[in-house]
């Protein structure tokens, strides 16, 4: 990792910038496999599947023996880890849940607001160099509490034509039985569009690659609805000397890991903790399986020696990480001034791989800065607010003319006639 040593603001963004993605570049490769599954269909995903997957399918929609048999391949004890994270993020998530506002805002003007589940979802689930299983559970749970009447789930097949069984397992367990074998671009198309085995759905959800990204915010353009813009993973971890640097570096570790182009930042308040902190990296890192991509993400990543913590924290929200862990002598008080962060953790004894797997909170978080504009995926996510209004003969008589004034000054007298018919009804019938 590269170290800074308390750079200025003026710095900050060059010094911090994250992994170029060149979306305008990809949409060129993005765009033809769109049409081309529009046109297409089914036809169009088989065919992408033996280009870019390399295998043979015969039937995308995944089958009921396919499911059974993948349940018996997932060993007791993963099987009991999903439980358990089930039933934390279900609790977590369940209690999001707001009840419906009635107000009366002035005598005979009742204004309502309730939640409406979307109707139909599509979730995309990676299943590359790591499956994502666990955001089965992140985006499958809050759609079944939102009452989402379809759930349809996108996952690439392996060179045998088949999906990961602990992502076939986990969807089964929480109900989700329209399982497609297509990934990439070409499955974010599927669900923007609809094909024969796929069908159209009002919003898509989950991460992926830099060509699923691009394809998720083309299908904004198509009138489909996305969680958030996303770029690769990140986690920015701000430390003094009560942390234990072994943690620090693990849990940088444990961003560095998901892909070349992910990013660890370290902020830290001495070069002497610094140090200690880049030490324990090179260590462990070496025992990583995956210590080659470890080793690449290091490369966009950097230490940053702040000893004034007022800086430090203004650099954290300058930066808006999709993971912050905090763990200095201060940390609650640190946190409360914290306003661009995808999701925290605090203390020595929260890792960020918690979050990801089972304490409860959605993992599914803005990238790239956007958790400046952007909150990561919860039970909002799946609902729509929808407002009502209610107004009685002594409501329009009370709010009328308040209306009546707004759309004669703002020149649109059919705004304002709607309200005068109505006070003119009321006069002429006495009422």
């Amino acid at each position: 990792m590269k170290v800074l040593n308390n750079p200025s603001k003026s710095e900050w963004k060059s010094q911090l910038a994250r992994p170029a993605l060149e979306i305008k570049e990809i949409e060129k490769l993005v765009k033809p496999i769109m049409r081309k599954v529009k046109r297409q269909g089914d036809k169009a995903l088989i065919k992408f599947a033996l280009e870019y997957d390399h295998v043979e399918i015969k039937d995308l929609l995944v089958s009921r023996t396919e499911i059974k048999n993948a349940s018996a391949q997932v060993a007791p004890e993963l099987k009991e880890a999903i439980l358990k994270a089930k039933e934390n993020i279900e609790k977590f998530h369940e209690a999001q849940s707001t009840p419906d506002l009635e107000m009366e805002v002035m005598e005979g003007v009742t204004c309502m607001r309730r939640s409406v589940p979307i109707q139909k979802v599509g979730l995309y689930i990676p299943g590359g160099t790591a499956p994502l299983f666990s955001t089965v559970l992140m985006l499958g749970i809050p759609a079944n509490i939102a009452g989402c009447e379809q759930v349809v789930l996108c996952s690439p097949p392996n060179k045998e034509g088949s999906i990961h069984p602990a992502i076939l397992y986990t969807a089964d367990l929480i109900g989700i039985d329209k399982i497609i074998k297509a990934g990439g671009a070409q499955a974010i198309a599927a669900m923007t569009y609809g094909t024969e085995s796929v069908p159209k759905v009002d919003k898509i959800f989950g991460p992926g690659n830099q060509y699923v990204t691009a394809a998720k915010q083309l299908a904004t353009k198509k009138g489909t609805a996305i969680d958030m813009p996303a770029g690769p993973s990140e986690v920015l971890v701000y430390a003094d000397d009560s942390s234990i640097p072994s943690f620090v570096a693990s849990d940088l570790l444990s961003q560095a890991e998901h892909g070349i182009d992910s990013q660890v930042i370290l902020v830290v308040d001495s070069e002497k903790l610094s140090t200690k902190i880049s030490r324990e990296i090179e260590k462990q890192l070496e025992k990583l399986p995956r210590k080659l991509i470890a080793a690449k993400a290091l490369e966009n990543s950097v230490s940053i020696v702040m000893p004034n913590q007022d800086k430090a924290i203004d650099l954290i929200n300058e930066y808006a990480p999709e993971h912050l862990i905090i763990v200095v002598h201060n940390e609650d008080e640190v946190a409360k001034r914290i306003i661009n962060a995808g999701s925290v953790f605090l203390g020595n004894f929260t890792p960020e791989s918690a979050g990801d797997y089972a304490s409860g909170t959605n993992h599914t978080l803005p990238t790239y800065g956007y958790a400046k504009n952007y909150s990561g995926v919860s039970l909002d996510s799946f609902v729509k607010k929808i407002t009502y209004q209610k107004i009685t003969a002594a409501g329009i008589k009370n709010l009328g003319p308040t209306v009546e004034t707004m759309a004669a000054n703002e020149l649109l007298d059919a705004h304002r006639n709607a309200v005068t018919i109505r006070l003119e009804y009321l006069k002429e019938n006495g009422l």
